[in-house]
C-alpha cells in the first residue's frame, strides 16, 4: 500500500474512533431515560459533555501538531481518551460520567486537530478533496458504529459496558498510530491559493466565513443525527435497537455523500461552490423532515434517513477549504479554530434542540435547523 493511503487509513481510523465516543452518547438515550430516569434535556446535556471538552482543547492540540507533528499528538491524545473512558466503566452517577466524558473529549480533540493535517500533507491538491472526503467519512462511520453498538451493549451490560467498548476501540487505534503513522513532509502541503507563512486571518474574512458556514451546518447535521433515533421511537413507535440499525444505515449514506462531495470538488476545482449547493440541499431535506414530523407516516422514516445522509456531506469540503486557505504553516491552528466552531455548535445543539423539542415538538426543531442551513449557504464565500 502506498504510504499516503496508509496514512489516510490511519487518520480515518483515528477519527472514527474519536467520533464514536464524542458523538455516540445520543444512542444511549433510551437506556439513560429508562434506567437513570433522565429527561430529554438532561440527556442532551450529557451528550454535550464530550464535545465541550473537545472545544476547549482543539486550538491547543492544533498548535502542538504544527510544532511537534501529527503522530505524537494523535497517539497521546487517544491514549488519554482511552484511560478516561475506561474510568467511566465504573463511574458512579451521571455527574461523574459527564466529567469523565468531557475530559475524554479533551483527549479526543487531538485527533480532530491533527488527523486532517496528516491527510492533507500526504496528498496533492488534485487528490485532496477525495482524500479529505474519505477522511471525513469517519464522522458518520463513527456515529454509525455507535448506533449499532451502543443500544445492545447498554441493554446487556449497562452504560458502563458501552464505555468499556469505546475505551478498547480508542486504545487499539492509539497503538496503531504510535506504531505506523508518519508525519508528512512539511513542504508537501501547499494551498490552492499558495498562501505564505503569514497569518491567513489578517486582512481577509474568507476563513472566518468558512468557519461560520461550517458551524451553522453542524446544527442540522446534529438535529438529524442526535434526534432521529428518539424521533423514530417517540413518533413512529420503533424500538431503540431497530431504530439504531436504521440510523446506522443512514450514516453509511452520510459517509458516501462526503466521498462524493470531495470528488466533486476535485473535478470542479472548488470546495466552496459545491458546499453552497449542498447547504441548500440540506435545507430542503431537513425542511421535509419537519413536514413529515408534523404529519407522521412512513415518509418520516425515509426523510430522516436522507437527512442523516445529506447533512453530513459538507464537512469534508469546509475542512479542506480551511486547510488550503491557511497553508502549511497555519493549517493545524486553522483546523483547530474550524473544529472549535463546529464542535461548539455540536455541543450546544443537543441540549438546545432537546429543550426545543420538549417545549414545542419535533417539527419546529427541524424547521429551525433548515433555516440555519439556508443562512450557511448565504455565508459561504464562493468568490474566494
Amino acid at each position: 500500500m502506498p504510504r499516503r493511503w496508509l496514512m489516510l487509513t490511519l487518520g480515518t481510523g483515528a477519527q472514527t474512533a474519536a467520533c464514536a465516543f464524542v458523538y455516540g452518547i445520543p444512542y444511549l438515550a433510551a437506556e439513560l431515560r429508562s434506567t437513570e430516569h433522565l429527561t430529554l434535556t438532561q440527556v442532551g446535556v450529557l451528550v454535550a459533555c464530550p464535545t465541550l471538552g473537545l472545544v476547549l482543547a482543539l486550538v491547543g492540540w492544533g498548535a502542538a501538531a504544527d510544532r511537534y507533528g501529527e503522530r505524537v499528538v494523535i497517539a497521546s491524545g487517544l491514549g488519554l481518551a482511552t484511560a478516561l473512558l475506561a474510568a467511566a466503566y465504573t463511574a458512579d452517577g451521571m455527574v461523574t460520567l459527564g466529567i469523565l466524558l468531557a475530559l475524554a473529549g479533551v483527549g479526543g480533540a487531538s485527533v480532530y486537530s491533527a488527523s486532517g493535517r496528516l491527510v492533507m500533507g500526504w496528498f496533492s491538491a488534485e487528490e485532496r478533496g477525495l482524500a479529505m472526503g474519505i477522511r471525513q467519512t469517519s464522522t458518520p462511520l463513527g456515529m454509525g458504529l455507535a448506533a449499532l453498538s451502543m443500544p445492545p451493549l447498554a441493554a446487556a451490560y449497562g452504560v458502563g459496558g458501552a464505555m468499556a467498548f469505546l475505551a478498547g476501540l480508542c486504545g487499539v487505534i492509539a497503538l496503531l498510530i504510535a506504531l505506523y503513522a508518519a508525519d508528512p513532509p512539511r513542504a508537501a502541503t501547499g494551498g490552492e491559493t499558495e498562501p505564505g507563512t503569514g497569518n491567513p486571518y489578517r486582512g481577509s474574512a474568507t476563513l472566518w466565513r468558512i468557519h461560520g458556514a461550517g458551524a451553522l451546518l453542524v446544527i442540522p447535521q446534529f438535529t438529524a443525527g442526535a434526534f432521529a433515533l428518539v424521533m423514530l421511537v417517540d413518533v413512529r413507535g420503533w424500538s431503540a435497537v431497530h431504530a439504531g440499525q436504521l440510523i446506522a444505515g443512514a450514516q453509511v449514506l452520510g459517509a458516501l455523500s462526503r466521498v462524493a462531495a470531495g470528488r466533486w470538488s476535485d473535478r470542479v476545482g472548488s470546495r466552496l461552490r459545491p458546499m453552497r449547493q449542498l447547504a441548500l440541499t440540506t435545507a430542503a431535506v431537513v425542511a421535509a423532515c419537519a413536514l413529515t414530523a408534523a404529519f407522521p407516516s412512513p415518509l418520516t422514516d425515509l426523510a430522516l434517513v436522507v437527512a442523516v445522509g445529506i447533512t453530513a456531506s459538507t464537512n469534508g469540503l469546509s475542512f479542506t477549504a480551511t486547510a488550503e486557505r491557511a497553508g502549511p504553516a497555519w493549517s493545524g491552528r486553522a483546523l483547530g479554530v474550524h473544529n472549535t466552531g463546529q464542535n461548539l455548535a455540536a455541543a450546544l445543539a443537543p441540549p438546545l434542540v432537546g429543550a426545543l423539542i420538549t417545549a414545542t415538538g419535533y417539527w419546529p426543531a427541524f424547521a429551525t435547523a433548515a433555516g440555519l442551513a439556508c443562512a450557511a449557504a448565504v455565508i459561504v464565500p464562493v468568490t474566494a
